[in-house]
């Protein structure tokens, strides 16, 4: 009888979870989803199943919310435990909201958020502003001899343009505002830019409130796009990792671009490389002019702090914004898929196997009950794919997937993928996994494996609320998105009220043959 090999077995799992970890945080930075947040945690304890309502009851009692005459909102939440405070700007605008040929330019300008203003970042800005001007009319000069193929004045442009750049660089205090921040106790300065929404954010000390007013509310009102085409190098750079030197990247891209025919979820958040090329700092301002308006930003203050002060200070500071119209992308609704659709590439890399269906956006009915498919299906060494792929026929060395991708906002994917195991292909993987998606389709699930999937449903939820940054971040994402950061609230209790029948129902309407976008990467032969 032949006995296992267990050190190799060990192996071969160790580099299944190296693997995808990669692959995981592969997908989330290429299609910048990864928050990268520090999270200020609170001294309140996590609440049992038996305690939730209770303790939601008491937040629901330390929240307020107010909206200033310009429009901008404000969500506080009084949590006293701990002597610091989290703040989230939230900018209702991300890729989904980019001109044709523009894309990149929200991430760009989340990039270029964090250079300063007329006061923050630069030792005279006098004296900077003209070099900025110059640069500007020197990178239209550059563009346009090249198009041109003029080299000769190419080079010339080029040699202008560094050493104005030079000069401008004297004059910027490069990263000022993370200096000022840290100096004042600061932690988590960062940002992120998604589909459709831009969050900046950063905790302090409670004694700081009014310094995060005041930095905040000048960061916005008075940005300086410094550092441009340094930045556009830096961002280039990226797009080189994430995807042109990235399996996980070009498939991504091309999966994607596959699913969506015309709604704007199918361009890539980073951008094309074209168009990051192309980008000036006149369409960043644009773009900013446009979306970043008082009624398009939501900020959320969650910690150790009075409502009434908050407001007074909100009044003082962010009052000073003026009114005015947001922009308006024109958004197209994607049509329903009505064949089967399927992008492979050969790469050198390990085989992956990616399975994508159509579902509503998350203000759907339906939308806790997709997320508890998930959940069942691949969330954890208990879930079904992992059990059936992995354990018990080893055709895969890890099996998982995810639901709200690449955004949540508009109709999206619930996306699979595995990691194919030595001996075996990519289509054996594909007919195992549907297998287990076609019992959601003819076997009720049993009332045992529901319960277990709604508890890590729920206690999931609880420990993002059980910090500080975490609950700022679901009230602005549910303000938002929804309507009302209530509903973030309401989906526990939705949560609860999934049954077998509405699995069986969701599964049979979502996971057709029809509705089903399949990715290959293959492995290339050298």
């Amino acid at each position: 009888m032949h006995k296992p090999n267990h050190s190799y077995q060990r192996k071969l799992k160790n580099k299944a979870s190296q693997l995808f970890v990669s692959f995981v945080i592969a997908v989330l930075l290429w299609w910048e989803l990864l928050p990268g947040v520090a999270l200020a945690q609170t001294q309140t304890p996590a609440p049992t199943e038996n305690s939730i309502q209770p303790y939601l009851n008491r937040v629901m009692k330390q929240l307020s919310e107010f909206r200033l005459d310009n429009g901008l909102k404000f969500i506080v939440l009084e949590r006293h435990q701990a002597p610091i405070v989290s703040f989230l700007t939230y900018a209702d605008v991300g890729g989904v909201d980019e001109p044709d040929g523009k894309t990149g330019v929200a991430h760009f300008l989340e990039h270029l958020a964090f250079k300063g203003t007329t006061r923050i970042g630069t030792s005279n800005y006098q004296a900077e502003k003209p070099l900025l001007n110059r640069l500007d009319q020197l990178a239209e000069q550059i563009i346009a001899a090249k198009a041109a193929n003029k080299k000769d004045e190419v080079a010339q442009l080029e040699a202008q343009f560094k050493k104005i750049e030079a000069q401008a660089a004297k004059l910027a205090k490069q990263n000022e505002l993370g200096r000022i921040v840290e100096q004042a106790g600061g932690v988590g300065l960062n940002a992120n830019t998604s589909t459709e929404a831009t969050r900046y954010f950063y905790s302090f000390p409670s004694n700081k409130l009014e310094l995060w007013m005041s930095l905040e509310s000048e960061r916005f009102l008075d940005p300086v796009f410094r550092e441009f085409y340094k930045e556009k190098d830096v961002i280039l750079e990226e797009r080189r990792m994430r995807v042109e030197n990235s399996p996980i990247g070009i498939m991504m891209e091309k999966l994607i671009d596959t699913s969506f025919k015309v709604h704007p979820y199918k361009r890539p958040v980073i951008g094309y490389d074209q168009d990051i090329r192309n980008l000036t700092r006149e369409d960043v301002q644009k773009f900013f002019d446009a979306y970043y308006v008082p009624n398009n930003l939501t900020i959320a203050v969650v910690g150790d702090v009075k409502s009434a002060e908050v407001k007074r200070l909100a009044q003082i500071y962010f009052g000073r914004y003026k009114a005015k119209e947001k922009g308006v992308a024109q958004i197209s609704v994607e049509p329903k898929q009505t064949q089967p659709r399927e992008v492979s590439v050969e790469l050198r890399s390990q085989p992956w196997y990616l399975e994508g269906y159509h579902r509503p956006a998350m203000t759907h009915p339906d939308h806790v009950v997709y997320e508890i498919i998930g959940s069942l299906l691949s969330s954890g060494r208990t879930s079904r794919l992992y059990k059936s792929l992995v354990e018990k026929q080893q055709l895969a060395l890890t099996a998982q997937g995810f639901s709200g991708f690449p955004g949540d906002k508009y109709p999206n994917l619930m996306l699979f993928y595995a990691l194919t195991a030595p001996g075996h292909t990519v289509d054996e993987v594909a007919v195992a996994l549907r297998q287990e998606i076609e019992r959601l389709k003819t076997e009720p699930v049993s009332e045992t494996d529901l319960k277990r999937v709604k508890t890590q449903a729920r206690a999931s939820l609880l420990r993002i609320l059980d910090s500080n940054m975490g609950m700022a971040q679901q009230l602005l994402e549910y303000e938002v998105k929804t309507g009302s950061w209530r509903n973030l609230f309401k989906e526990l209790d939705q949560i609860i009220a999934v049954t077998p029948a509405d699995i069986q129902r969701v599964a049979t309407a979502t996971f057709t043959t029809e509705n089903r976008t399949v990715g290959k990467i293959l492995s290339k032969q050298s």
